[in-house]
């Protein structure tokens, strides 16, 4: 089985987005601010949206399942106030349930939690709880920097997050370490921003001893990580200079990287430079990278064929592509044992 461990909704129907923009115009006049239950999407809506686009495609290229969260641009936990991105949140995740519910052979909900600058994180705490016990999602999406790219948040190593790490411990879930969109001019939303997070996100970890106080604690760091794997040695020389343990007993023990890594090069480094069981298949499909690479005529997010040929051997492959993702999602693992696969 393929496991692609990051997916998201890019292609929800044209209703959402709608409802979405009345909901950022409702914010200066509440006269507009439109309920939840004026959205309405239609079974058949939702089928058409997925087996036009993320299922045909998942077909295509030969994966199985995908891990499917909500839109990680649409997030924009900037917007607005908590209650904004409670509602937002909610809907969004309901959306992603219900096409696991459509397609349960074919998508695994993960949640976006309704984060909001400034705000407490454990009022995220009720939709987590809600997505993990009635939507059976696997895994969430935590932004580090909800302020959409001022980075007003305190480090991920911090104890303001403790409440989500104790109920990611309590659900033995893991987090997909994802910002949203930049409202900063000087970062491209993902050009920059993401490719920023990602790598500002391994190198709070480095800093810190967070997973001395949770060692089961499990971060996923999408899009190849950022710079980490291209600059390993400058990651191994700084945690030798802050006097932490190297890098493979530090950190490989709780943080993982997907493939998202749109040439071979790319892929071909990873594979080298980090272990391979701390790497995990993903493709983003349909998201940031959609065209086709004119250098081998194939899609820039097609990574199945990156994987294909990596020099790597079957047992590395097989852990890339479905082990490594049934030990860090290990509802994932129950789920699809409960099925029988």
């Amino acid at each position: 089985m393929i496991i692609d461990c990051h997916g998201h909704y890019t292609t929800a129907p044209k209703a959402l987005e709608t409802w979405r923009n009345r909901q950022i115009a409702g914010i200066k006049d509440a006269s507009s601010m439109p309920k939840a239950s004026e959205l309405k999407i239609g079974d058949d809506e939702l089928r058409e949206s997925i087996e036009t686009n993320q299922l045909r495609l998942m077909k295509e290229r030969g994966s199985d399942l995908t891990i499917f969260s909500p839109r990680a641009s649409f997030m924009a936990h900037h917007i607005g106030d908590f209650n904004v991105s409670s509602t937002w949140a909610a809907i969004c995740n309901e959306l992603c349930y219900r096409v696991s519910t459509l397609f349960p052979d074919h998508f695994v909900p993960a949640a976006m939690l309704p984060q909001s600058p400034g705000v407490d994180p454990k009022t995220c705490i009720p939709e987590l709880e809600t997505c993990v016990r009635d939507y059976g999602n696997v895994a969430i999406n935590l932004n580090p920097d909800p302020s959409g790219g001022h980075w007003t948040s305190p480090p991920l190593s911090d104890r303001h997050w403790y409440p989500i790490y104790e109920k990611m411990v309590e659900h033995d879930i893991p987090a997909m370490i994802h910002v949203s969109t930049s409202c900063n001019a000087c970062f491209h939303t993902t050009g920059a921003h993401y490719l920023n997070a990602d790598t500002t996100a391994f190198m709070q970890c480095l800093t810190a001893d967070l997973f001395k106080d949770f060692p089961t604690l499990r971060f996923v760091i999408p899009h190849g990580g950022g710079a980490v794997p291209y600059h390993w040695g400058r990651f191994r020389g700084l945690a030798q200079e802050l006097k932490k343990p190297l890098l493979e007993e530090h950190l490989l023990k709780n943080i993982f990287f997907d493939t998202c890594v749109y040439h071979q090069p790319g892929i071909d480094l990873l594979t080298k430079v980090i272990p391979v069981d701390n790497i995990l298949f993903a493709s983003e499909m349909i998201g940031a990278v959609r065209g086709i690479d004119p250098q081998t005529g194939h899609y820039f997010d097609d990574t199945k064929r990156y994987i294909e040929a990596a020099q790597i051997n079957p047992e590395q492959r097989y852990k890339i592509y479905e082990g490594n993702a049934r030990r860090v999602y290990p509802r994932l693992d129950a789920r699809l044992k409960h099925r029988g696969t």
